[in-house]
């Protein structure tokens, strides 16, 4: 039997995000598509965030376990691990499997029989908008899903760490100075949710994160060279002719996007792209995915103004925008990609921090001055 729910946090978020998944489901369906998973109920929600929240916090091997769950019955998984014996859903099951399923996009299956969870299996292959529940490190976790026909970056729900909870703001997407990075990331309405498209951008920030080292991305316009009014010359890593592997790879027809090897080549020019932004300095790309440089240095452009404040927001329920000096944003890498879109205003600048915090800088002529996007809890 599902147990009695101690977790508070389970409890309060429960609610909220079996609505999202019966929403989603249900416009998924009107807009044709056929292959969903099942939308868990309160109960089930509370009690696998419940199970994985006092998993994260036990350790094995003096190792604290990373885990994914996936909800869904293992006849709709694709190419499914199945154990020959089913296993109760406890913390102390997940604590002991967790080892062996650790590495990226390893589910662990859990389903429903007589009112008691347990756990299948693993699998890879997941259906459009399933339930999945990761357990990134002791008492973070983060509830998400796979976009609709999508590959990449699941689209997050809600963020939960210890009794604070983060649920993520559908309607963020919808301002008017939203870039289109952001709103690709947010995935619920977005055009890019709906189809076999890929947000080359995305995978960068994720990526970018995923090397700890922090760094900074420049997207510069294509065709032109005023960034480099902002950039200190010579450059010590200019890119002759501009590396163009990625955009080579987005040219290729959307049929060769669901196989893998076009995937795999994907994944592997993105982390060799992201890499590079670990060097000192700032890497620069066109907004066509071309390389031109690395380990550049931000300068202010001659006749402009220091940026004195930035708009600061977070697509989460609850936050509103604050206006402050750069420096109370981040340190020197944060100040300065700040610098650079508020001379470049048709540039976008994404800086990763050593301690995993994410932030998008663009220009909002709405507001006439930086737009810094905290979008930690998008790319967790």
């Amino acid at each position: 039997m599902i147990r009695k729910t101690t977790y508070a946090a389970a409890r309060t978020v429960a609610p909220v995000i079996e609505s999202h998944f019966v929403q989603h489901q249900a416009e998924a369906r009107q807009a044709g598509e056929l292959h969903l998973a099942p939308a868990p109920s309160v109960k089930i929600v509370e009690a696998l965030i419940d199970t994985a929240f006092w998993a994260s916090l036990r350790k094995e091997e003096g190792q604290s376990p990373r885990i994914s769950l996936a909800y869904l019955p293992p006849e709709q998984a694709g190419n499914p691990l199945l154990f020959a014996q089913r296993l109760p859903l406890t913390s102390h099951n997940l604590t002991k499997l967790a080892p062996g399923v650790e590495r990226a996009g390893i589910h662990i299956g859990v389903w429903e029989e007589q009112g008691g969870l347990y756990m299948w299996g693993t699998t890879r292959e997941l259906q459009s908008f399933c339930f999945v529940l990761d357990v990134s490190e002791p008492g973070l976790l983060v509830v998400k899903h796979r976009r609709a026909r999508g590959f990449g970056k699941f689209a997050n729900v809600a963020v939960l760490k210890g009794d604070v909870i983060k649920i993520i703001d559908e309607n963020s997407s919808s301002l008017p100075d939203c870039p289109a990075v952001v709103t690709s990331l947010l995935g619920f309405t977005a055009a890019a949710a709906w189809n076999d498209s890929v947000n080359v951008l995305v995978q960068l920030a994720v990526s970018m994160r995923a090397h700890g080292r922090g760094g900074s991305l420049l997207v510069v316009p294509s065709g032109t060279q005023q960034w480099q009014e902002s950039i200190l010359q010579p450059l010590p890593y200019a890119v002759s002719p501009a590396f163009s592997a990625l955009t080579q790879l987005m040219q290729q027809q959307k049929e060769n996007r669901t196989q893998s090897l076009w995937q795999g080549a994907l994944r592997r020019e993105i982390d060799g792209l992201a890499g590079l932004t670990a060097i000192d300095g700032a890497t620069i790309i066109t907004d066509q995915h071309e390389l031109l440089a690395f380990g550049a240095k931000i300068i202010r452009s001659d006749g402009n103004e220091l940026v004195e404040q930035i708009v600061v927001t977070e697509p989460v329920i609850g936050n509103e925008p604050i206006i402050v000096h750069p420096t109370q944003n981040g340190g020197t890498r944060h100040l300065s990609a700040a610098q650079f879109v508020h001379d470049q205003r048709d540039a976008l600048a994404l800086v990763a921090s050593q301690d995993g915090r994410f932030t998008i800088f663009s220009w909002s002529p709405c507001e006439m001055m930086v737009h810094a996007h905290r979008v930690d809890s998008l790319l967790l």
